[in-house]
C-alpha cells in the first residue's frame, strides 16, 4: 500500500511516523512546499490553491490515500481537495484533538497559530466539543516557523511565551498545529508546574494515521516487514528529507528507508 501526506512543511513528519509505526510495510509519499510557508496568514483562496498544487504532486504518485497533515489546509482546502480527488483517492483531514482533550472535563489549553486562535473554526470546535470545559486559547506566534527550520533558540522563545499564557491548572493541551507535535516534550516540560501533575498533550497524528488505514480497508500491522519506501516531494520535485527534518525523532525514524539518503 502507499500512503501520501501533504503539508506546507515538515509538520507532516508526525503523521508519517505514525503511519510508519502502524504499517512499516507501507510506501510513503511526503509532499510539501516549504518555500510558501507560512500558510496561516494567507487568504483561504491562496491556501486552497497551494494545497491543491501540493496534493496534485502527491496524487501523481498514485497513492491509496492522502492525509492532509496540516490544520490550516484542512480548515480552508479540504472541501476542494475532496471535490477534486475523491472518490478515486480518499482524503483524510486533520482536526485539532479538542474532543478527546475536553472529555475529562478539566481545564484545557489549545495551542495554535495566531491565525487559528480565536477563529470561527476553532470557536466552533470548542462550542461543539468543549462547551462544558474551561478552555484557554493560546496563540503561538513563530512556533511553526521555528520548528520548520529547527531553530532551537526560536523554538525555546516561542514555547516559553506560550507556556506563560497557559494557566497553571491546565491538565490537557491540544496541539493545534501539526508542527507542534515535533516538539511535544519541550512543550510538556515548559508547562510543568511544581505541585501539579504533568499535562496530557493531544495531537492528531495517531488518529489521522489510523483513519487513513480504515479508509482503504487496511488494519494496523506494526510487526510487518519494514519494507516501505519513502518519496519526498518539495514543491512538486523529488528530493531528500529536508535537513531540519533530521533534528526530530520522527524525521530520523523515516531516514533509513529514504532512497535519497
Amino acid at each position: 500500500m502507499k500512503i501520501a501526506l501533504m503539508d506546507s512543511g515538515i509538520g507532516l513528519l508526525a503523521a508519517a511516523a505514525a503511519v510508519r509505526g502502524l504499517r512499516p510495510d507501507a510506501d510513503l509519499v511526503l509532499s510539501s512546499d516549504p518555500a510558501s510557508m507560512p500558510w496561516g496568514p494567507r487568504t483561504p483562496q491562496d491556501v486552497t490553491e497551494r494545497a491543491l498544487a501540493v496534493a496534485r504532486a502527491a496524487a501523481a504518485h498514485r497513492p491509496d490515500a492522502l492525509i492532509v497533515a496540516c490544520n490550516t489546509a484542512s480548515v480552508h482546502a479540504l472541501p476542494a481537495l475532496r471535490a477534486e480527488l475523491e472518490p478515486a483517492l480518499p482524503v483524510v483531514g486533520t482536526v485539532p484533538a479538542i474532543k478527546p482533550a475536553a472529555a475529562g472535563g478539566g481545564p484545557v489549553a489549545i495551542w495554535a497559530t495566531p491565525a487559528t486562535t480565536g477563529s470561527p473554526y476553532q470557536r466552533g470546535l470548542i462550542e461543539d466539543f468543549a462547551a462544558h470545559a474551561d478552555v484557554t486559547e493560546v496563540p503561538c506566534p513563530g512556533l511553526a516557523d521555528a520548528v520548520q527550520h529547527a531553530d532551537e533558540a526560536a523554538i525555546g522563545r516561542a514555547v516559553s511565551a506560550a507556556a506563560a499564557l497557559t494557566p497553571p491548572g491546565v491538565v490537557d493541551i491540544v496541539l493545534g498545529c501539526t508542527h507542534y507535535e515535533l516538539v511535544a516534550e519541550r512543550i510538556r516540560t515548559a508547562v510543568r508546574r511544581p505541585g501539579h501533575p504533568d499535562a496530557t498533550l493531544h495531537g492528531s497524528a495517531q488518529a489521522v494515521a489510523a483513519q487513513a488505514l480504515r479508509r482503504i480497508g487496511a488494519g494496523p500491522a506494526p510487526s510487518a516487514e519494514p519494507s516501505g519506501t519513502l518519496t519526498v516531494l518539495l514543491g512538486g520535485h523529488v528530493a531528500g528529507l529536508p535537513v531540519p527534518a533530521l533534528a526530530y525523532a520522527e524525521g530520523l525514524l523515516l531516514r533509513p528507508v529514504s532512497p535519497a539518503l
